[in-house]
């Protein structure tokens, strides 16, 4: 009798441990799949504000607060955007001063806790760059897609489409840049973004189903007099240009693609956003299978080079957490006939713009030429 119990008691646990260990991986591989559009990645430190004056701004010194390049500045209720790091200017050894270039909205008050993000604009094309635009509704498998549409006199459109942690305001980034040069551009809100429909598990696939939003949003620019296409796509964003430009009817229209911070190898994505949020290395491979059970993520782990057909511009640095920089590089020493890689320092995901704008918008300019 006190062998049948301590056996029952041993199974008990075993199974416990196992439920546990299950719970804990789906824990884990939400960092990635279930990321909220507009907030921060959890690769992403908080500063803390350390007091404010004219023009200036002192954060707490980390390497993130000392990030070259001009950077929008979350909050909880607020908005800001800071350039460089003003070195002549007198700080503490545990703080650094940048300039504080405007508030956007909300209010910066000492001992706030905020967190730089590339998003540097905020509202829409009019109200933060005064551009013309129309606010469009795209036709989705799942339902109607938002987006925003600034128009211009080229046939060649420019759908921009974010990623992990953003919202499509991250496009106005480079918006004011395609707009001066008369290129259309559609900037997408797409499945499980504010007002798109919900995912139907409710998940982020990382670019894997998602896809199809860019696809109908294909479809509606070409409806609309675009003859010829140009992806452009941040992190996840731009997993899914490669795999409109691989998989979608409308595939032949795309003349080009431009991909910052791309997201190549999904595994290696999830496994740097759990670890973030300080999972033990032990259950990495149980948020895995949980991610594949959860989205069935059970294809290709990584982008495959030999389904590249047009030319591609890629903007990814060595710093970037999210997205290991390595699996862009290889993709450029891949395929070298299709492929331009534009290494950028010192900025982390999604952020390569921010870093240098100026010299990101030439290498842009370089590459869209030929494409017009």
């Amino acid at each position: 009798m006190r062998t049948a119990t301590a056996t029952a008691a041993a199974v008990t646990m075993t199974l416990a441990a196992g439920a546990a260990s299950v719970a804990a991986g789906r824990l884990a591989s939400d960092a990635a799949l279930k990321a909220p559009p507009g907030r921060p990645l959890p690769t992403e430190p908080r500063l803390t504000v350390h007091g404010t004056a004219p023009g200036r701004i002192t954060l707490t010194r980390a390497l993130a607060s000392l990030r070259p390049g001009i950077h929008g500045l979350g909050g909880d209720g607020s908005h800001a955007v800071v350039g460089p790091v003003l070195d002549d200017a007198p700080h503490t050894a545990d703080t650094v001063v940048r300039r504080l270039e405007r508030v956007t909205h909300g209010s910066l008050a000492t001992g706030d806790h905020v967190w730089l993000t590339p998003n540097v604009h905020v509202g829409d094309p009019g109200a933060a760059l005064g551009l013309d635009h129309a606010d469009v509704d795209i036709p989705g498998e799942l339902g109607s897609l938002p987006a925003w549409f600034v128009p211009g006199t080229r046939t060649t459109w420019v759908i921009a489409v974010h990623g992990l942690g953003a919202t499509r305001e991250l496009a106005m980034n480079v918006m004011g840049f395609l707009a001066g040069r008369k290129f259309p551009v559609l900037a997408l809100a797409y499945r499980g973004d504010l007002g798109a429909p919900r995912s139907p598990d409710g998940l982020n696939h990382l670019g894997e189903t998602e896809w199809r939003d860019l696809d109908a949003a294909m479809r509606y620019a070409v409806r609309f007099g675009a003859e010829q296409i140009v992806l452009l796509g941040w992190s996840t964003g731009a997993t899914m240009a490669l795999r409109a430009a691989a998989r979608s009817g409308l595939r032949d229209r795309v003349r080009g693609l431009v991909l910052d911070s791309p997201v190549l190898d999904w595994e290696d994505t999830l496994r740097a956003l759990a670890t973030a949020r300080h999972t033990p290395d032990a259950l990495l491979p149980l948020a895995v299978r949980a991610a594949q059970g959860r989205t069935g993520l059970y294809g290709d782990r990584a982008a495959r080079a030999d389904g590249l057909t047009v030319p591609a511009l890629i903007f990814h640095g060595p710093d970037d957490r999210v997205a290991p920089w390595i699996h862009s590089r290889r993709l450029a020493e891949t395929r070298p006939d299709l492929v331009a890689l534009r290494t950028v320092g010192h900025a982390p995901h999604s952020a390569m713009w921010n870093a240098d704008p100026q010299s990101y918008e030439e290498s842009l300019r370089r590459f869209l030429t030929p494409l017009m």
